[in-house]
């Protein structure tokens, strides 16, 4: 899913207070998107726009969560689910991008935009899968919330220190993709593999998402530990203002 702020910050490369802050990550594919996503960028023609490539990937996070919940009548609309998440990347990532390769960013209109519909994205594929046969509702809840949480942690840590951390750790939106396009084939093709625990049915699906869940939560934890420590060291207890 949508994991927090596919990290464009679209429109801008630094930014502040003013609108501006200093973007950095360092996911897995990080390296590889920053070599394909300029070259994407200059294939597209010029009427095209980012705010194009913005509407493209809510068009596809909305059709992702139709799959999803249309995976109840035949498992095969998880594949279709699989091909919207390749579009969503698409929308989603050459939307800053195509900005900066054409020098037309607007920070502040794209940072606000961006992490806006990153947000519906999170809720949409969440609540799709949760309304799927292979994932709880509460399950597709608990992992919206939790991703929301980190996400709502970037925007902090983007106001507090100016700078704009993409992803947690190794994990960032592609890489989250990849994982739900491999839990997707792997339903189609052995079952979401449900069983049974104390009398509530799970599925492999389930599993994962737990799991997904509770490295987020422990992910937040660890950062804003270490967040308030530094914050603790820019601005002493006690210390009168002048």
């Amino acid at each position: 899913m949508k994991p927090p702020a596919d990290g464009r910050a679209r429109r801008d490369g630094r930014a502040n207070r003013a609108g501006k802050h200093d973007r950095t990550g360092g996911f897995a594919l990080a390296r590889v998107e920053a070599w394909v996503l300029p070259r994407l960028a200059g294939m597209l023609p010029a009427r095209v726009m980012p705010d194009h490539m913005t509407v493209l990937g809510l068009v596809a996070s909305t059709g992702i969560a139709i799959a999803y919940m249309l995976s109840n009548r035949n498992l095969n609309w998880l594949w279709v689910a699989s091909g919207l998440l390749v579009v969503q990347w698409y929308g989603d990532s050459l939307d800053g991008t195509l900005a900066r390769y054409r020098k037309i960013e607007r920070p502040r209109y794209g940072f606000y935009l961006d992490h806006l519909t990153d947000a519906y994205s999170t809720l949409a594929i969440g609540l799709g899968l949760g309304f799927s046969p292979v994932m709880l509702l509460s399950v597709g809840l608990a992992i919206s919330i939790a991703y929301l949480l980190l996400s709502v942690n970037v925007y902090l840590e983007t106001h507090v220190f100016g700078e704009f951390k993409l992803g947690h750790g190794m994990l960032g939106p592609t890489e989250t993709r990849l994982l739900l396009i491999s839990l997707n084939s792997l339903a189609v093709l052995l079952s979401p593999l449900p069983f049974r625990l104390l009398g509530v049915s799970f599925t492999a699906f389930d599993v994962v998402g737990l799991a997904a869940v509770g490295a987020m939560l422990f992910l937040l934890l660890a950062r804003a530990s270490a967040n308030l420590q530094k914050l603790g060291r820019m601005e002493p207890p006690g210390v009168r203002k002048e």
